[in-house]
């Protein structure tokens, strides 16, 4: 809601250019916006203050108290501006930083940065870094990094190599300037332009480190030449370059793409017997490997090769797994995983809870989806109309009308209206069983809900939210 108010906000500054909003809806806008940072009032009259003069107040209360001048608050603007494409109300939030003597740090230029190019405007990007100077800031290394580590991101490497070349002899060069180009050839599989680019820095005395030749072997094994990045990791030693973690990813991450086992296994143990740790992106492409040939075991058993050596999953990292093991056969390896995360301590995503719940629902095993739902709900998650749907769908598909009768009724008390297929599948359930008159009531609950529903929407497409 407060992203959605904060975008009308913005279009409403902008009514030279549009059709102005009329003054009903802008009064609704800047009274929701005005509670967005609640001030505790000090003196009555706050509460007869005008929407529009509460919320000059919050953003003053905020952005110029005493020691309140906070480089959050405008990365959070400016990021917000810049995701919306208002550029001008963006540039003019910078000047403002300036003139209340706000540090304009490289965090802030790469959110502007980033800004310009995510909307395809990469010359106004240049123009940025190079107009640094009227932020207080200079045009170094640092800020070079942020330029072209930007530009790359977004694939945006030739317009990376214009400025890169511009710069020479201009700025100092580190081993981080050429290898943010480096990687960005090397998402395109070029690995000419990697090798000339490591060539550049052999001749500007800096030596490659990790990185850059993990980059060289990731370019390496796009183009499909395994036989070389492997051989690149081997000289690495021999230019007294020891290889580290990334690096021995990158080879096993080139022979995970084309689902050589043997090989991945082969140089996870190399990383071990090189004292190299193995992080969270190692167990997570080969186990997604396993998974993806539906080796079940093998995956279950690199999991646990991974909790015992203290690599905690990210939330995404467990609901991917559960994605891929619930998307074929029954969930038992999916609940395993879940269980053992759980019992660690990691935090269950809402989408995994949903996936679980529907693989579930649709097996008809009720005591486990019912378990699920109970710890999906102490977790703090609230059940919405998706979750109503799979938990009715499986008591119905285990024949347990009056309990699912139940549910639905629940779900219609807190705004939910379960899709018509859910309903006729309970619906024709009951009336099979010669339960007439619960089906009956059970119409009358759903057709005033819908009605509900029908008006919510309808309210919703008009701006109206209630």
């Amino acid at each position: 809601m407060a992203f959605r108010s904060f975008g009308i906000l913005l279009r409403s500054l902008t009514s030279t250019l549009r059709p102005p909003f009329s003054s009903l809806h802008e009064r609704h806008v800047l009274d929701q916006l005005s509670h967005l940072f609640p001030l505790p009032p000090s003196k009555p009259v706050d509460a007869f203050l005008a929407p529009e003069d509460k919320l000059r107040g919050v953003f003053l209360h905020n952005l110029k108290g005493k020691a309140a001048i906070q480089q959050a608050f405008y990365h959070v603007i400016v990021k917000a501006l810049g995701r919306r494409k208002f550029f001008p109300f963006m540039m003019n939030v910078l000047r403002d930083m300036r003139l209340n003597a706000v540090h304009f740090d490289f965090f802030m230029l790469s959110i502007v940065v980033d800004s310009f190019v995510r909307a395809g405007r990469v010359r106004r990007a240049v123009q940025v870094f190079g107009n640094l100077g009227d932020f207080g800031v200079g045009r170094d290394t640092e800020a070079l990094n942020v330029l072209l580590s930007c530009l790359c991101r977004r694939s945006h490497v030739a317009a990376a190599m214009s400025v890169f070349n511009s710069m020479k002899g201009k700025v100092r060069f580190d081993v981080e300037t050429y290898n943010v180009v480096a990687g960005g050839w090397c998402r395109l599989g070029r690995v000419s332009e990697v090798e000339r680019i490591m060539r550049e820095m052999e001749e500007g005395g800096i030596c490659a480190n990790c990185r850059t030749f993990g980059l060289l072997i990731e370019s390496l094994g796009r183009a499909g030449r395994m036989d070389e990045a492997v051989k690149v990791l081997s000289d690495m030693k021999e230019k007294n370059c020891q290889p580290d973690t990334a690096t021995y990813n990158a080879v096993i991450f080139n022979f995970a793409s084309f689902r050589d086992f043997e090989g991945c296994m082969e140089y996870y143990n190399r990383m071990l017997s090189d004292n190299c740790e193995p992080n969270l992106d190692t167990f997570a492409r080969i186990i997604a490997l396993f998974l993806r040939v539906r080796k079940v075991a093998d995956a279950l058993q690199m999991f646990d090769e991974m909790l015992r050596r203290g690599v905690v999953p990210s939330t995404g990292t467990i609901t991917d797994f559960i994605k891929r093991l619930c998307s074929y056969g029954p969930p038992y390896a999916a609940l395993m995983i879940y269980k053992k995360a759980r019992k660690l301590g990691c935090v269950i995503s809402m989408e995994a809870y949903k996936i679980l719940l529907m693989r579930l629902s649709k097996l008809g095993k009720c005591g486990m989806l019912l378990s699920i739902w109970e710890e999906m709900q102490e977790c703090g998650y609230s059940s919405d109309v998706e979750v109503y749907e799979y938990i009715i769908s499986g008591l119905c598909n285990v024949g347990q009308l009056e309990s699912a009768v139940l549910v639905m009724e629940e779900s219609f008390r807190k705004g939910f209206c379960p899709s018509r297929l859910v309903y006729s599948k309970l619906s024709n359930k009951l009336l099979a069983s010669n339960k007439t008159e619960r089906a009956y009531k059970l119409f009358l609950k759903i057709k005033h809900a819908r009605s509900l529903e029908n008006a919510r929407n309808y309210w919703r497409a008009n701006g109206w939210h209630f």
